[in-house]
């Protein structure tokens, strides 16, 4: 970021969420660089940037996809590097029908499913016939019916052709650039003010800004956090960022790229390897029930004819099982694939909770969250848990998750009674971050080091030691066992050495992902890079892109090298994965003959005289391939990737402007309001994402939409952020005195004009109240909350901190934010919607006990809200009348019978039978 000559930060308020990062922001502000902050308030973030372009919550595609529409159509775009580098040429297959033509939705939608059959959105391949008789498309689309959504984790998504048909001048209509110049033409300066609320003059600002400062000799730099994650849209605001960059050529380029910021601890490195319940380490997708066999699962990554490095996942899961299983993964029994647990769908936190509302799960571990407090529906956590017959609880304090059966809201209200709780839970205190050593993975991918400062107090253990206690125990209870279930368990590798402690050496875990030679004459030392990685048993290693941290058996993570001492890439302070490369996908800061776009952006460049590939970071390609390459595409993998394809772990090699597969709901980003929104959709008939992941509940209920009966009775936005002085549900920071001193209270941040319209004064009490739930925060009334003139109205934003919660342990205590918020997710990756949500807001404080829970009632009576409020997935009422699902539609109008029939029906149908 340090190397940017723009920075747009959207999604983030990071000077104080991320102020350690935030240093190279203000670095490059220091050598010019223009600083821009896109958010609904103005923070501290706004305060040292250039300029703050106030937005609507939730509505960062209608003016994202405006910018792309600018670049276009003022041929802003860069060329060269579109041209060569992404699939701006790749033709789509012909049946594809975009939102442009059906109303608001793609073509394969499936209304009794809610989901899109992704076929339609494929490449266009040279050749139909596959060679064994079988049609390419066909071949193609059983691919990527296997590789999307809950069942694909890799990012290569296969596209079902490894040469597909292109046409570089771009006329074809069919081209990924004539599709997406159509798809973005209405997004447009106009609908930027009528959707987001942003004038005119400010979106030329930005836009100017951006373009002016990308190119051959300048980049732009894209920042988000969870502002542009917790949406039903999330992943989309992340691809229409994507897109953009890439048109504009600031993807692997110094000072480009759009930068994930992550959080506390180790959130990328929980991604890495992951805590998630649809991925193995290094982004190998989960095995699902279909997959039978490793060949089967295999197959759902990709195959080995297709280009780039995920034509190797065979060597990837190979060595993930043998790191995990030893001697017990063996060729003959498939390398224990079948030890493996597989998915039926999705169940990922939210699904996992219906199911504990449902009696369907006995027990719960805790590490790490505090869903009490810190999820979606503060009310159905607490209730969930308490179906529950046993709980852990792994925390630094006495978090509300532990104690919500003798102090929660609930207890208050008299909905829950302790003396009625079968809930056993279990309490186990856990070391902090200075209490253990270990390795912590940050925003950049940087892998660092900590080392152990004190011991920590009395039971309190590093997750390592809990684990592998934990495991230990399990395994002695079972050593007797004969059961073939068990096997799994009784046959890991969990032969760890021990510290002075008597706890598991952390290096020895970090030494496993790494990898090793299990056999020949390197048996026993570690591998230096995944590519050294082989599918027959050679080679062990727990995380493919974690391979060469501890190469020649020095815990690289540990490197401290001073800035100082190093050029600008300072490759010898920590590892970045993978392959302790800085920048990814760094082949496209060269131009197609292998040489800088620039002096100013150089960064790797093919070197002549030696034949490889050379510069200041480890170059992201095969070393020695030349840039005019052009290889025989039958021999797939790394060897099939053309001299210009710098995207490796792509199966075309290219950048996507346009996403065949891969995601969901849509090859293209697409406008669609949130769940709850006071406003109407002004670009298509379609309201919400179609195919937005929902729990039509009683206890779930969602505010109307604009314009439908009741939308009046929740005529606000609110949305939540976190504060500096308070860490996320407040478990680091309520227990603190320090902490609770700078921020005792929980507040609401509001304009003057709405404080004037509903009567609230500055510092006195506030009650807001949403379908869900009611809370009390204190006002503060301020400038930083801007009214925004949005479709003819003026749309009201309520800002509210989510760091209090009710409890008796905490320094300070306070009613929890996220009570207020309904549950539906982002269909990618099944993430919360945290950011919007409708409501009213009144002076004074909220009633006590059952009276609390009459007044949201109360709300739901004059709304009209039933299950099926919010809940149907077509919006448009006219679109099921058409007969003819090929026939050509405008805006606005509808799609055909086959792609939208009984719109509402099948939630209809689930609301009777509850």
């Amino acid at each position: 970021m340090a190397n940017a000559d723009c920075i747009v930060i959207q999604g983030s308020n990071m000077a104080e969420c991320h102020p350690v990062g935030f240093q190279w922001v203000s670095e490059a502000k220091a050598r010019g660089a223009k600083i821009i902050h896109v958010d609904p308030r103005f923070t501290r973030t706004s305060a040292v940037a250039d300029k703050h372009v106030p937005i609507r919550a939730g509505s960062d595609i209608a003016l994202l996809g405006a910018l792309i529409n600018y670049v276009l159509t003022h041929d802003l775009w860069f060329h060269d590097y579109v041209v060569s580098y992404t699939n701006a040429a790749t033709i789509i297959n012909e049946d594809f029908e975009d939102t442009e033509d059906l109303g608001g939705i793609f073509s394969g939608y499936d209304v009794e499913k809610g989901a899109y059959d992704l076929s339609s959105w494929a490449y266009d391949d040279e050749d139909d016939d596959a060679g064994d008789g079988t049609d390419k498309h066909e071949q193609g689309d059983e691919e990527r019916e296997e590789a999307g959504g809950d069942k694909f984790g890799s990012g290569g998504a296969p596209t079902g052709a490894s040469e597909p048909r292109c046409d570089e001048t771009l006329q074809d209509p069919r081209t990924v650039f004539q599709i997406l110049k159509r798809h973005f033409s209405r997004y447009t300066p106009e609908k930027v003010e009528e959707v987001c609320g942003i004038s005119a003059a400010d979106f030329e600002y930005l836009a100017r800004a951006v373009t002016e400062n990308s190119g051959r000799e300048r980049t732009t730099c894209f920042a988000y956090a969870v502002g542009w994650t917790h949406h039903t849209l999330g992943a989309q605001f992340i691809r229409t960022a994507a897109i953009l960059q890439l048109l504009l050529g600031n993807v692997g380029r110094p000072g480009g790229g759009v930068m994930a910021l992550r959080g506390h601890a180790s959130i990328q490195g929980s991604t890495d390897i992951p805590t998630l319940f649809n991925l193995l380490p290094g982004y190998l997708p989960m095995p699902s029930v279909e997959s039978d066999s490793l060949t089967e699962y295999l197959g759902t990554i990709g195959s080995k004819t297709q280009k780039g490095y995920w034509a190797d996942a065979d060597a990837y899961t190979v060595n993930l099982l043998k790191a995990w299983w030893g001697d017990a993964a063996r060729d003959d029994n498939d390398w224990a694939y079948h030890y493996m647990p597989r998915i039926n769908g999705p169940h990922g936190t939210y699904q996992t909770l219906m199911a504990m509302l449902e009696d369907k799960v006995d027990g719960y571990f805790l590490l790490g969250q505090n869903p009490a407090v810190g999820s979606s529906n503060g009310r159905m956590q607490r209730t969930a848990m308490s179906h529950l017959k046993w709980l852990v609880v792994r925390d630094l304090n006495m978090i509300e998750s532990a104690t919500w059966w003798k102090d929660g809201p609930e207890i208050e209200s008299g909905e829950l009674k302790t003396e009625d709780i079968q809930t056993e839970v279990f309490f186990m205190p856990a070391a902090t971050h200075v209490e253990k050593s270990g390795s912590f993975t940050q925003t950049q991918r940087l892998v660092q080091w900590r080392h152990q400062a004190v011991s920590p107090p009395g039971d309190a253990q590093s997750e390592l030691d809990f684990f592998y206690d934990l495991g230990r125990r399990l395994r002695t209870r079972l050593a007797e066992s004969t059961d073939p279930r068990d096997r799994p368990l009784l046959d890991l590798t969990w032969d760890y050495p021990l510290t002075e402690e008597g706890e598991p050496d952390p290096e020895s875990v970090l030494a496993e992902i790494n990898g090793r030679f299990e056999t020949g004459p390197d048996a026993g030392k570690p591998l230096s890079s995944y590519t050294q990685m082989k599918a027959d048993g050679s080679t062990s290693g727990g995380c493919w892109i974690y391979t060469g941290i501890y190469a020649d058996g020095v815990n690289h993570a540990a490197d401290r090298v001073p800035g100082r001492e190093q050029d600008e890439i300072a490759s010898k302070w920590a590892w970045a994965w993978p392959a302790n490369r800085r920048i990814l996908y760094n082949r496209a800061s060269a131009d197609p003959q292998g040489k800088p776009w620039s002096e100013r952006k150089k960064l790797v460049w093919w070197d002549e005289e030696s034949g490889r590939w050379t510069g200041k970071d480890v170059p992201d390609f095969p070393v020695d391939k030349d840039p005019g390459a052009r290889p025989d595409p039958e021999l797939g993998g790394a060897a099939s990737l053309h001299g210009d394809d710098p995207f490796i772990m792509q199966a075309d090699g290219k950048g996507w402007l346009y996403a065949p597969k891969g995601l969901v709901d849509g090859p293209m980003p697409t406008h669609y309001e949130p769940q709850e929104s006071p406003v109407a959709n002004a670009l298509y008939s379609q309201q919400q994402n179609p195919a937005r992941v929902m729990f039509p509940r009683k206890d779930n209920l969602s505010a109307p939409s604009a314009g439908a009966p009741g939308s009046e009775v929740y005529p606000y936005v609110f949305t939540t952020y976190r504060l500096t002085e308070h860490h996320t549900a407040g478990g680091m920071s309520r227990w603190l005195p320090y902490l609770s001193e700078l921020q005792p209270e929980a507040f609401c941040e509001i304009s003057p004009e709405l404080a004037e319209q509903q009567g609230l004064e500055p510092f006195g009490w506030a009650t807001i109240i949403s379908p869900r739930s009611a809370i009390e925060v204190k006002v503060l009334v301020t400038d930083r909350m801007t009214p925004l003139r949005v479709g003819g109205q003026t749309v009201h934003q309520i800002g509210l901190p989510y760091h209090w919660a009710v409890g008796k342990d905490a320094v300070v205590s306070g009613d929890a934010a996220n009570d207020l918020l309904g549950i539906t997710l982002d269909p990618n990756v099944q993430i919360q919607n945290f950011k919007t949500g409708s409501c009213d807001i009144r002076p004074g404080r909220r009633p006590r006990g059952a009276e609390r829970i009459a007044l949201i009632e109360e709300y739901q009576e004059r709304a009209g809200l039933t299950v099926r409020t919010g809940n149907e997935r077509i919006t448009d009422p006219q679109r099921e009348l058409n007969e003819d699902p090929k026939r050509p539609h405008g805006e606005g109008q509808s799609a055909g019978r086959s792609t939208a029939r009984g719109a509402g029906t099948a939630v209809r149908e689930r609301e009777e039978d509850e």
